[in-house]
């Protein structure tokens, strides 16, 4: 299972998904530059993802403290996300996500 993830370069990397782990930590562990910096407490915005058009309706809704939060991000899109509120499960096998500017260390 994967995920792929376009950095701030724009370049795809493909990550090894793993069921249960959120984005944010798998996308921390490949070693892409994201700052996630509450660690995914859901405190911050740090963590910022645009999720790919094509998969945003096929993620559960979010939820208010996620709402709250991207209050804080510079730049929120419809399409914005906290990738530490987003769990992986094999549906989202191959979801596509974009660094948001202000998540990039």
């Amino acid at each position: 299972m994967k995920i792929l993830v376009t950095d701030g370069h724009g370049v795809e990397h493909e990550v090894e998904a793993t069921d249960g782990w959120t984005v944010m930590e798998m996308i921390r562990d490949a070693g892409l530059p994201i700052k996630a910096e509450c660690g995914g407490s859901c405190v911050c915005a740090t963590c910022h993802v645009l999720v790919d058009p094509d998969w945003f309706d096929k993620l559960p809704e979010k939820g208010e403290e996620e709402v709250d939060m991207l209050d804080l991000a510079l730049e929120v899109f419809d399409n914005s996300r906290l990738s530490c509120q987003i769990e992986f499960e094999p549906s989202l096998d191959g979801l596509k996500v974009t660094l948001a500017p202000d998540a990039i260390m």
